[in-house]
């Protein structure tokens, strides 16, 4: 099987790309400097020349709501006129706080610019091509190859950074490896599912929880996590708080991520 993939160079993307290795794949990934995505006419002929059967896309850039949803939508047109399956990678953060998981047939409703961006890329893949499948998943951390929330944590506990970890912000942390695994999952022997799929790790763990376990992974004092409460600070608006997907779409599948004691093999309750 040959994969177009778009953010290879990014963490997730490292990942996919070790997936498609072991696998005895085909990967072709341009980097940012020799495809932009808001070039709609050279992603299309990008993917068009690439011979691809699936196409990943799995880039975006925070702050830059053009390459969120303009790229998006640019990808998603490609593997649609090309006729090739479409894996598009979104967030938790299209929901706002709420107690009750959210299921995939729930209305977005973002609280920051980031997840509104998501959620229009969201409607603009879904436009362009409706047999994509959309992945809503969490935090992404790793084992060998550390995540910017992993390495976060070491710079907080060091001093390098301001960084304080939410103690009342919860979210599902997942192993880049097993959504990795899904990602490839979704391009080939489940490419029939179209529509939002919830992939998370099953632990529901405060950010500052979470910063906890990575710091005890890391070989470091897990004491010296510097915490806060996102409310007491006023950013409860700004945020979502409580955000956990029911990934039961997902489990029916197969896709199960492991726990992050199972994967990182440390624990403090």
């Amino acid at each position: 099987m040959r994969v177009f993939v778009t953010g290879g160079g990014g963490f997730l993307g490292w990942h996919v790309l070790q997936g498609v290795a072991a696998r005895g794949w085909i990967a072709v990934a341009p980097t940012s400097a020799e495809l932009d995505v808001r070039d709609g006419g050279a992603t299309d002929l990008a993917v068009r020349m690439s011979g691809c059967d699936a196409v990943l896309h799995l880039a975006a850039r925070m702050s830059e709501r053009d390459t969120i949803v303009d790229g998006s939508r640019n990808v998603a047109r490609a593997a649609a006129s090309a006729g090739v399956r479409f894996v598009h990678l979104s967030t938790d953060v299209v929901f706002g706080d709420r107690a009750e998981a959210y299921v995939e047939s729930d209305e977005p409703c973002p609280a920051h610019d980031y997840g509104r961006s998501k959620a229009a890329a969201e409607r603009q893949v879904a436009a362009a091509d409706p047999t994509a499948v959309m992945i809503r998943t969490s935090l992404m951390y790793g084992t060998e190859h550390l995540s910017h929330a992993q390495l976060d944590v070491a710079n907080a506990i060091a001093g390098r950074a301001p960084t304080r970890f939410f103690t009342d912000e919860t979210r599902c942390p997942i192993f880049a490896g097993d959504l990795a695994d899904a990602v490839l999952a979704l391009a080939d022997q489940h490419r029939h599912i179209a529509g939002p799929i919830h992939i998370t790790g099953p632990d529901v763990l405060t950010r500052a929880e979470i910063a906890r376990q990575f710091a005890r992974h890391l070989d470091l004092a897990s004491t010296q996590v510097p915490t806060a409460s996102a409310s007491e600070l006023g950013l409860a608006a700004s945020r979502p708080l409580r955000v956990t997907l029911d990934c039961s779409r997902a489990r029916d599948l197969g896709i199960v991520p492991r726990s992050m004691q199972d994967v990182l093999g440390v624990w403090e309750a």
